[in-house]
């Protein structure tokens, strides 16, 4: 089946021809000024909402000029009640949770609320959407099968937490296709937004402070994905992960599944497996084999993000021959197991990204040097047990680089015998020179958010950076 010539099923919603009702323009209110607020709010005023933007924060220059030049009024470092009320819809920034008095206020007016993507999938015509999610990996599955996609000619554009907004590129730049990273906070607003293709990676505990602290609603949070999917489309996820395959069992699933695995997959079955250092992707009556060592990004969890991306880009009808030659040219991503320099024998690893445990998990389990573990941040109730055993066995000393390095000391206290304390990537990186000989690594994988110390994690990984290479 040639998934790129397959129409049935898409589902436009023309708000364009609702936006006058009784002689009214319809108000859409923006919440949150960033990549995706701005991004819906220049979609909104293209087609012809009434559009308000309002920030409690302060808005980014960059951000000011595009609002500005398209017209679009807007408001920072307050929220305006009287303006905000009077919506008929509000688009909300996924990092506003729903207990900020603002969002009561407008989910108490009876206001309908939704998330960027789902505001940007009612304008995106017949195009198709490749939509990935997961508690780790996401991006770099993002990334690479938008490689897949662009390396075979197809017109893809990069979306959502990697790139531009969904919306921003439906008002600036449509694509036949679109391959976006979807996090849990952005699927909570969806009510309409369906998939052509749905990836779910993995799901392991993370961000349960905006889920009550409730494993099973971050759960429920990342299957919305297939909420309204139909037996026309697939959702591809991991048959080695045994939250996803629990809850599946529990809970049916309309579209047409598709699994990954490390275990050889029964005959017929489509999907990805493992063989004898192989990597095998059956789809449509054809195999892919590859060697693992021939892909461009080593490591057991890359092999679930290739065989993930693999399979999306066979539904999407291309050619296994082209898959394997664009799989071998791929370049990773900058913060995400990145390799900074080797200084005096040591090398030194980047994977700021790596702000919950289960991501350390996977940084140590594809280290093959002594390691030097730089940790620490805004912790978000981290349960260390998860990396116990591979920290004994790889982890000759941590440095902790945060202003509360407790729970760290909690955890690695009589376990691991040098701990230093550091705030600063400058020190941090200092410490673990004079903890390194020859022939070991230094892995900045820190298992908490930056906002301690930093803007984000990219400004962490690049303070890293800068530092190592001043050594």
């Amino acid at each position: 089946m040639d998934y790129r010539h397959y129409a049935g099923g898409i589902e436009h919603c023309n708000i364009k021809n609702e936006i006058v009702s009784n002689g009214q323009q319809k108000r859409l209110v923006i919440l949150g000024a960033a990549e995706s607020g701005v991004g819906a709010a220049l979609l909104g005023k293209q087609q012809g909402w009434d559009v308000f933007v309002t920030d409690g924060g302060a808005l980014k220059d960059t951000y000011k000029t595009a609002l500005s030049e398209a017209g679009i009024v807007y408001e920072e470092g307050t929220h305006s009640m009287d303006k905000i009320l009077n919506a008929d819809c509000v688009v909300k920034s996924p990092g506003i949770p729903d207990k900020a008095p603002v969002v009561k206020a407008i989910r108490g007016a009876g206001i309908e609320v939704c998330s960027e993507i789902e505001f940007g999938y009612r304008y995106k015509g017949d195009s198709k959407i490749i939509a990935i999610t997961g508690s780790n990996g996401k991006s770099t599955t993002t990334k690479l099968t938008h490689h897949l996609l662009k390396d075979a000619g197809y017109d893809a554009a990069l979306v959502g937490n990697i790139g531009y907004s969904f919306a921003r590129q439906i008002a600036e730049s449509p694509a036949a296709w679109y391959v976006i990273e979807v996090s849990s906070f952005q699927l909570d607003d969806i009510h309409k937004f369906r998939p052509d293709v749905a990836v779910l990676l993995n799901i392991t505990p993370d961000h349960l402070d905006r889920y009550e602290y409730k494993f099973d609603n971050y759960i429920h949070s990342k299957f919305r994905i297939t909420e309204n999917q139909r037996d026309t489309d697939y959702f591809i996820t991991n048959l080695d992960d045994k939250v996803i395959t629990e809850h599946l069992a529990n809970h049916s699933i309309h579209s047409h599944t598709i699994y990954f695995t490390m275990s050889e997959l029964q005959q017929p079955n489509e999907g990805g497996f493992i063989q004898n250092e192989q990597m095998n992707i059956r789809y449509d009556g054809e195999e892919l084999n590859m060697s693992i060592h021939d892909l461009s990004l080593k490591g057991r969890h890359n092999q679930y993000n290739s065989m993930a991306a693999g399979i999306s880009a066979r539904i999407a009808g291309i050619r296994k021959e082209k898959i394997r030659e664009s799989f071998a040219s791929f370049e990773g991503l900058e913060h995400r197991l990145e390799f900074v320099a080797t200084v005096r024998g040591v090398d030194y690893i980047n994977d700021s990204k790596a702000t919950n445990v289960n991501s350390v998990w996977f940084a140590l389990e594809s280290m093959k040097q002594p390691t030097i573990l730089i940790l620490g941040g805004q912790d978000k109730g981290n349960d260390y047990n998860e990396i116990m055993d591979l920290v004994k066995e790889k982890v000759k000393a941590i440095v902790c680089m945060g202003i509360d390095n407790k729970p760290i000391h909690d955890a690695f206290d009589g376990v691991v015998e040098n701990i230093a304390d550091t705030q600063s990537a400058k020190d941090a990186v200092k410490a673990a020179y004079a903890l390194a000989d020859k022939g070991d690594a230094v892995l900045l994988s820190p298992a908490c958010a930056s906002f301690d110390l930093f803007k984000n994690y990219e400004d962490r990984g690049r303070q890293f950076k800068e530092a190592v290479r001043e050594l």
